[in-house]
């Protein structure tokens, strides 16, 4: 380390934001971490950033990298792939998922996606631990020992093959409250699915179009009210993943008004696009497919409502890449019903530009909510204390935006391996021209400057024995 007055690096003149104020100051950073904020602070290397703005570099807690889906399907990205365009559009961290398949030891799902992101990861990460057979030999034993490991979320479903029944569910809550340990769930209510689907296709309403009327909002609704009752009566931390629906927010937030240990958030194609994005000609509307599926304007606005009041924390984006070929969304074919096309849309990339658009130079909510939405809040909910904002002693994983650049997205312009843009056309104002991992450059102006195996695994410590207490500190 250099002495204070001359640091590593020093990022000067430009508007940081921090903790929830947007100051002008001077970043040095030593050891790849965040040394000082200050004026007139020198570095070996100086980076100009007058007229540009410096936020935390992006966390984004709900992504599907290398991952087998439910349908047997592999995702589009590999880690190298998936973390090239995390960093492009300014993320740093991402939480993945390592997927237990029937009949597989948690500690060997855990082992597989780990050695698949030593090999490939350009940012740093961590897992969820995504449970699907609480069957298997030593369940309760190699689930609490990966926790005590550092690995301190688990993903459930409550739809798909692999939905786990209220009692499973209530068992693993009370082990991973016990452990320190939140619980991320897919609250969606199966049999409500079932049910509808089996109408549509009767119909022979079976189009990507249909897709959206196949999960109807009462599915989302009952499950997320059930998941904050189960977790109430556990004490157990909960996060309700990607809401979608005014009326699966209204129960959060009441939930949360009982003092229920329970956090939500939500994903940019739910804030800025609705259901008629499937109605597309011919089978294109499957590039948009998602579950759950996209809304309505009135959704949306409460969306944003919850975003501003508190009860939805974090914006995400729930990247699932399926290419729109034979290898993905067409797998079985160039005409599938909509059950047989892989849900998910790329969005690593895109999250950080879309919500600085509109929160930032669209004056939504502002640059400190920004800030938290998409980086402080992730980090400390999910236990990365050196994450997520511009203090000393944080990682120096910063993004300098040019908040006059325009940028107007394409076809395929992305730097994953999914092959569209389901943002093409769209206009962002706000553009990210550099961003640092640890100090060190992983994009410049548009060139991808980091290192596939460079990120680092993210030791995860307890997350609190008081659910209440951490409940508090995510409003």
């Amino acid at each position: 380390m250099l002495d204070h007055m001359g640091y590593e690096c020093v990022i000067r003149g430009g508007r940081v934001v921090t903790d929830g104020a947007v100051i002008e100051a001077d970043i040095a950073i030593s050891e790849g971490r965040i040394a000082a904020l200050g004026q007139g602070l020198r570095g070996a290397e100086e980076i100009a950033a007058g007229g540009l703005i410096v936020t935390p570099g992006g966390v984004d807690p709900h992504c599907h990298i290398e991952q087998m889906s439910g349908m047997g399907l592999m995702n589009a990205d590999s880690f190298e792939t998936a973390t090239r365009s995390a960093a492009m559009g300014g993320t740093t961290s991402v939480i993945s998922f390592a997927a237990q398949a029937r009949g597989q030891r948690l500690a060997e799902a855990l082992a597989d996606y780990a050695a698949r992101a030593r090999r490939g990861a350009a940012v740093d990460h961590a897992f969820h631990i995504l449970l699907s057979d609480p069957g298997v030999p030593d369940f309760e034993a190699d689930l609490r020992a990966l926790i005590a490991a550092g690995h301190r979320s688990v993903k459930i479903f409550t739809t798909y093959a692999i939905k786990l029944e209220d009692a499973a569910i209530l068992e693993i809550l009370r082990i991973t409250a016990a452990a320190g340990a939140i619980a991320c769930v897919h609250a969606e209510n199966d049999a409500i699915i079932a049910a509808a689907r089996a109408r549509l296709l009767a119909e022979g309403r079976d189009r990507p179009r249909d897709h959206a009327a196949s999960r109807p909002p009462e599915a989302e609704i009952e499950a997320v009210a059930r998941i904050c009752r189960l977790a109430e009566n556990a004490r157990a931390p909960v996060m309700i993943f990607h809401v979608s629906t005014a009326g699966a927010l209204a129960e959060i937030a009441a939930a949360r008004r009982r003092g229920a240990p329970v956090w939500a958030e939500t994903c940019p194609h739910y804030l800025f696009q609705t259901a008629e994005v499937l109605d597309r000609p011919g089978m294109e509307g499957a590039k948009w497919m998602c579950s759950p599926p996209q809304r309505g304007l009135d959704d949306q606005r409460a969306l944003w409502a919850g975003l501003a009041a508190g009860d939805l924390q974090i914006v995400s984006s729930d990247h699932a890449p399926y290419r729109a070929d034979e290898t993905g969304k067409f797998v079985h074919g160039p005409r599938p019903p909509f059950p047989a096309i892989a849900n998910g849309m790329p969005g690593l990339e895109v999250r950080l530009p879309l919500m600085f658009e509109a929160m930032a130079a669209g004056g939504r909510l502002g640059l400190s909510a920004f800030a938290r939405i998409v980086s402080a809040a992730p980090a400390e909910i999910f236990g990365l204390p050196r994450k997520g904002r511009i203090l000393p002693g944080h990682d120096a994983d910063l993004v300098l935006w040019d908040p006059a650049r325009v940028h107007v997205y394409g076809a395929d312009d992305l730097h994953d391996n999914v092959g569209y843009n389901p943002w093409e056309g769209h206009r962002v104002r706000g553009w990210p021209v550099m961003v640092l991992l640890r100090g060190a450059p992983v994009m410049r102006e548009g060139s991808y400057l980091g290192t596939p195996g460079a990120g680092r695994w993210l030791h995860r410590a307890a997350l609190g024995a008081d659910p209440a207490d951490l409940t508090g500190a995510a409003r």
